[in-house]
């Protein structure tokens, strides 16, 4: 079994085995069996509907290349491993003669295959596309030195370069400048380096975000080619579509909002066999009516994977004239789109639903506060002639389907998301945290039901499609889990997979109590990381069998690809998906899941440098903070007015000797038995503040608090004598 799993691990679901092997009837039951019990024994883990062995690596993965064996053959290991699972493996990197290939410092998407033999690498892989270019410039911005000027770079641990004045080019002090390090400079001394590419000015409102776009690669500048293309777009016509322009859809989306995709209209349902029904509508803007298939737009689409938001621009992933314009659900003027038309009984639970191709005209555009106040008893002009005929019914469906959501028991954490406002100038103004209303939730109820869907309605025609997947957590997080559980005295029983009314059992437990905040960030921390992918996993936290992405395909590229997907199925159009994109599914999954990683890195990394350019000149000032990670190098703490990150050394914490207690998520004092934790509240003395990094050290104000029973690492009888106060302990004894 061992030996074809591993021959074979793009085969390795039951079924397949089960195919393999020649097994059938009772056969399948001992199967079954036989992959529990290796499954128990650790010989194999469960991936979703596969297995595979324990630290393997998938099919198709993404790579680090950074050095060639002694034939010449590059190696790599995998972008992204995790802590606890060992040394990665190495993977051996083979091209095709007449094909560019990659290089050492390239980062690309592989298909990988165990390699046969005991000796060298475990795998080799074929290269499917590259992810990024070498890295041979710093960037940075370029600051005056007497009389030249140096780089000072956007990453911390970059080298500073020193810069002639004959080598600045076009630039000049105070622009954000790609540079490359004069290879052939002396050896010692600082380094050198011409500026490669002018980038603009810090000095402009939009500086910070540039750093964030230039230093992960996001494409922000649409090709000629591309603005051509939709330029030349022209308003869809009616031909092959359903008239539903007197339907009242309404738009409910943020008051900023400058495009919007989605429309909702709810209405009992007059079914005598139905009592107290609802047929709920949504329509989607029809973006393959523009996007299609293979066509420059779609190119630079793919390319970019997704729309990008930081607090001070958006980096869309569609030309203004389709996003804003040609494919935005706009109030009263007509619209094509992609509707789901769902019918449910009064317990929430979905009957049936259809998919009609149609022109819609939207009755109003509506901000969530504006939707939630007349519901609340406070209409104004524009909503008080909506309020009987389509805000009530609405929110009489949601009603239902929150009943249904009730009894699906989705994973409820409560994890408030922080809003920055900017000043007119770029600047930091305030953070805040926006209130979470019903009419947010009635609109996210109704496009994961409209998602549901639209995976049922293709899994039913047997049609290839992106899903959007969150796997179960693995044993290993569950495990650690309930080792920190018992450090705030919540026992969980160990057993077969959790499930999420389980650790909403968890959630409920400490709501309102102290350990609140630390249990729902733990929590949060034993889940894996929702990807696309062809092959179904289900979505854990939502607790569904089946999902997809198909709400919103002006800002990301895996729901028009199941727009697409449905065209073709239901014979809507030519604009279906081909047989080629069917085939590249897999590759495109990974490379719109790398895309969202990006997105989310560069959003948060603005964030950070926003709020420490934002604090740059408040060195010595107090804040209060949260501990937002433990490591056992230190802590970092978040201030939660401001929503952003710094670092306490573990070497600055005192007179102590600290010591990193993983299951426990603290750092606690040997001697004293008191230490600090994941979540606490805490103040903090601003030390240091590097803005182009988007760092800040901080130095800990609190003392250090009593520890639950059990999370210390030593006994009083071996305490280390002698020990450099503050560094934690690397040695053996660092855990009983």
């Amino acid at each position: 079994m061992l030996d074809f799993l591993a021959a074979n691990p793009d085969q390795s679901g039951k079924r397949e085995i089960a195919r393999a092997f020649g097994l059938k009837g009772a056969d399948r039951a001992w199967l079954k069996d036989l992959l529990g019990e290796m499954t128990d024994s650790g010989q194999i883990e469960k991936r979703g509907k596969r297995v595979v062995q324990p630290g393997g690596l998938p099919h198709v993965v993404e790579l680090d290349i950074f050095s060639r064996d002694r034939d010449g053959l590059l190696l790599a290991r995998p972008s992204e491993w995790p802590d606890d699972g060992g040394a990665p493996p190495l993977v051996q990197v083979r091209t095709k003669r007449g094909k560019p290939s990659p290089g050492i410092g390239n980062r690309v998407l592989a298909r990988v295959f165990p390699a046969k033999g005991g000796k060298g690498p475990a795998y080799t892989a074929q290269v499917l596309k590259k992810i990024d270019r070498t890295r041979d410039t710093v960037l940075g911005v370029i600051r005056k030195a007497g009389d030249e000027f140096r780089l000072e770079p956007v990453t911390r641990g970059e080298p500073q370069l020193n810069i002639a004045a004959d080598a600045l080019g076009d630039a000049k002090a105070g622009d954000l400048v790609e540079a490359e390090p004069d290879r052939s400079s002396r050896r010692y001394g600082p380094p050198r380096g011409r500026v490669s590419a002018v980038i603009g000015s810090m000095a402009s409102e939009k500086a910070i975000s540039m750093i964030a776009i230039h230093a992960h690669g996001i494409p922000n500048v649409f090709p000629d080619a591309v603005i051509k293309e939709a330029e030349a777009a022209k308003p869809a016509k009616m031909s092959g579509r359903e008239d539903w322009r007197k339907v009242p859809l309404i738009t409910i989306d943020p008051a900023d909002a400058k495009d919007h995709d989605d429309a909702v209209y709810a209405t009992p349902d007059a079914d005598e066999k139905n009592p107290g029904g609802f047929i709920v509508d949504v329509a989607i803007a029809d973006v393959a009516t523009y996007v299609t298939g293979g066509s420059a737009m779609d190119r630079e689409a793919l390319k970019r994977g997704n729309s990008v938001y930081f607090p001070d621009r958006v980096v869309p992933m569609l030309p203004e004239r389709i996003s804003n314009d040609l494919c935005s659900l706009r109030e009263k003027e007509d619209r094509p789109a992609l509707a789901v038309r769902m019918v449910f009984d009064a317990s929430g639970k979905k009957l049936r639903h259809s998919f009609h191709r149609i022109m819609m005209r939207s009755a109003a555009r509506l901000a969530y506060t504006e939707a939630q106040a007349a519901i609340d008893g406070t209409p104004n002009d524009k909503t008080g002639p909506l309020l009987e005929t389509v805000l009530r019914p609405l929110w009489d469906a949601y009603a239902a389907l929150k009943k249904g959501r009730g009894k699906r028991q989705p994973l409820e954490l409560d994890l408030p998301e922080r809003k920055i406002l900017l000043k007119d100038d770029g600047t930091v103004d305030k953070v805040i945290v926006p209130e979470r209303l019903d009419a947010h939730k009635l609109i996210e109820e109704f496009m994961i039901q409209a998602n549901v869907a639209a995976a049922e309605t293709l899994e039913a025609r047997r049609k290839a499609l992106v899903y959007r997947v969150h796997d179960a957590p693995s044993l290993a997080k569950q495990e650690a889990l309930r080792d920190f559980l018992r450090t705030v005295g919540i026992s969980l029983a160990r057993g077969a997979q959790m499930k999420p009314a389980q650790f909403n059992n968890i959630l409920s437990q400490v709501r309102g109590t102290d350990h609140e905040e630390l249990v729902n960030e733990v929590v949060l921390r034993s889940q894996s990381q929702a990807v696309y992918t062809p092959e179904n996993l289900g979505h854990f936290g939502l607790n569904l069998r089946r999902y997809a992405h198909f709400t919103s395909p002006i800002r990301r590229y895996a729901d028009l690809l199941v727009h697409r997907a449905l065209i073709g199925a239901l014979g809507f159009g030519p604009e279906g998906l081909t047989k080629d994109e069917e085939a590249r599914l897999e590759e495109t999954a990974a490379l719109i899941s790398t895309s969202e990683r990006r997105a989310m890195a560069a959003e948060r990394e603005t964030v950070d440098r926003l709020v420490a350019r934002h604090l740059a000149d408040r060195i010595g000032a107090d804040f209060a903070a949260r501990i937002s990670g433990v490591t056992k190098s230190g802590l970092f703490v978040q201030l939660p007015h401001f929503g952003a990150d710094g670092f306490i050394p573990v070497s600055t914490l005192g007179d102590d000797y600290y010591v990193y207690e993983e299951a426990a998520h603290a750092l606690v004092g040997q001697r004293s038995g008191k230490g600090y934790r994941l979540a606490d509240r805490v103040d903090v003395r601003l030390k240091e503040v590097t803005p182009l990094a988007g760092s800040m050290l901080f130095e800990m104000l609190t003392e250090p608090g009593p520890m639950p029973q059990g999370t210390r690492s030593f006994h009083k009888s071996k305490r280390r004598t002698g020990a450099r106060s503050g560094r934690a302990s690397t040695g053996r004894g660092r855990r009983r």
